[in-house]
């Protein structure tokens, strides 16, 4: 089994670490966060460093993958995606195995599709991003890097999302309009244009 280490030890961050459990794939060797968080467990995984350590992980065979959420902006996301690319570092995709992603989707690196998430044929879902839990991408349909789709929320087909986007629990999307890159779409959102 591979080994990987997640960046960010918070509320997402559980909510991956049992994704990354059900799924099978990767053993947890733990969790990089601030440095005053270093000893505590999350869901019994020890914090053993903080972002700056991950240097030290150049030339390994660990995996990383980002467990932090993202809410108003993805810059903190983005920054830590770039510099694990710079580092040359081995980046996971995390699938639930609860989730179903069609053979026909495409879902690029650093990804995580939640529980119970559907990504439905010749979908594109780029990298970086959260698909959450119960979050439907439809046919067709692009997601740019560094987007959250949160929980329950619609994508419907066609649709193309800038990168850098949120959009909010139980948001619903009519079918191929465009979402310009950095969007913030409020939960319970109808969006038509």
């Amino acid at each position: 089994m591979d080994k990987i280490i997640l960046i960010g030890g918070g509320g997402h961050c559980k909510s991956v670490i049992d994704v990354i459990e059900q799924e099978g794939k990767y053993q947890i060797v733990g969790i990089l966060d601030v440095s005053e968080k270093i000893g505590q467990m999350v869901l019994g995984y020890e914090i053993i460093g903080e972002d700056k350590d991950l240097e030290k992980y150049k030339g390994t065979e660990v995996y990383f993958i980002i467990t932090i959420g993202q809410i108003h902006s993805a810059n903190q996301r983005t920054k830590l995606f770039q510099i694990l690319k710079q580092l040359n570092l081995k980046i996971a995709t995390v699938v639930s195995p609860l989730a179903y992603v069609s053979p026909h989707a495409k879902i690029n690196e650093g990804t995580v599709i939640m529980h119970k998430a559907i990504v439905n044929a010749s979908a594109a879902v780029g990298a970086n991003c959260i698909v959450n839990t119960k979050a439907l991408i439809e046919h067709d349909a692009v997601i740019g890097n560094n987007c959250h789709i949160s929980t329950g929320a619609i994508i419907n087909g066609g649709v193309i999302i800038g990168d850098n986007s949120f959009v909010g629990s139980a948001a619903v999307t009519k079918e191929y309009i465009i979402i310009k890159e950095n969007s913030f779409i409020k939960a319970n959102s109808i969006v038509k244009s």
